[in-house]
C-alpha cells in the first residue's frame, strides 16, 4: 500500500475487495502525479509522509493540486479530471474547504462495477449466509466483543483451511494466475502467491 514510510490514506473501501481494490481522490499537478508531501516534524530520520489529496495544498512549500481524480490501489486511474477551483478554496487547507469529491467518487464506483462484472458471482445463498454472519459479529461486537473476536478467529481458520483446498483444485484444473486473478477481482501477484503455496502443499 505505497512506498515504504509513505502513510497512504485511503477515501473508500469495500468488504468485497478490501485493499486491492481501495480507492482515493488522486491528484495531478503540472500534468503528473506529485511525489508524497512530507512533514516536517524536527530533526529525526523519521519524516511522516502522505499522498492524501488534501495535504497538496501549496502550503508550506507543498505541491498545489491543479486537478482531482480518482486513483485505485489497483493502479487503476480515472480518466475524468476535476479541477480546483482555488478562487473558491481561498487560502484555507484543502481539509477545510468544501471541495466536491462526487465525481471521482463516481468513477472508482464505475471502476468497482468493471472489476465485480469480471470477478466470478458468489452463489446467493452464501451471499446472504455472509450478511448475516457480518450482522450478527457487528451486533455481538457491541454487546460481548471478546466473544466477537473469537469467532472472527474461528471464520478466519476456516477461510484459510478453504482457501487452501480451492486454491488446489484450481491448480489441479490448471487455471492461470491471470484468470484467477481476475475472477476474485485481486491483483495477479497475490493468484500467484494463492496458486504457488497450493502447488508447495
Amino acid at each position: 500500500m505505497g512506498e515504504s514510510g509513505v502513510l497512504v490514506e485511503w477515501d473508500w473501501w469495500t468488504v468485497d475487495f478490501g485493499d486491492e481494490h481501495a480507492g482515493a481522490v488522486g491528484v495531478l499537478v503540472g500534468g503528473g502525479e506529485p511525489g508524497p508531501v512530507y512533514f516536517d516534524v524536527g530533526s529525526g530520520s523519521d519524516v511522516p509522509s502522505t499522498r492524501h489529496w488534501s495535504a497538496y495544498d501549496g502550503r508550506y512549500r507543498r505541491p498545489r493540486a491543479e486537478v482531482l481524480r480518482a486513483v485505485c490501489a489497483c493502479g487503476w486511474r480515472g480518466a475524468a479530471e476535476y479541477p480546483l477551483d482555488w478562487a473558491t478554496v481561498g487560502d484555507r487547507p484543502l481539509y477545510e474547504a468544501d471541495v466536491d469529491l462526487t465525481g471521482p467518487l463516481a468513477d472508482w464506483t464505475a471502476h468497482l462495477s468493471v472489476v465485480r462484472e469480471a470477478a466470478v458471482p458468489l452463489p446467493e445463498p452464501l451471499t446472504a449466509l455472509l450478511v448475516e454472519i457480518a450482522e450478527r459479529l457487528n451486533v455481538t461486537a457491541a454487546g460481548a466483543p471478546l466473544a466477537a473476536l473469537r469467532a472472527a478467529a474461528m471464520l478466519e481458520r476456516i477461510a484459510a483451511q478453504v482457501g487452501r483446498e480451492a486454491a488446489s483444485a484450481l491448480c489441479d484444473d490448471g487455471l492461470s494466475a491471470e484468470t484467477v486473478a481476475t475472477g476474485l477481482g485481486t491483483s495477479y501477484s497475490k493468484a500467484l502467491v494463492m496458486l504457488l503455496t497450493a502447488q508447495d502443499r
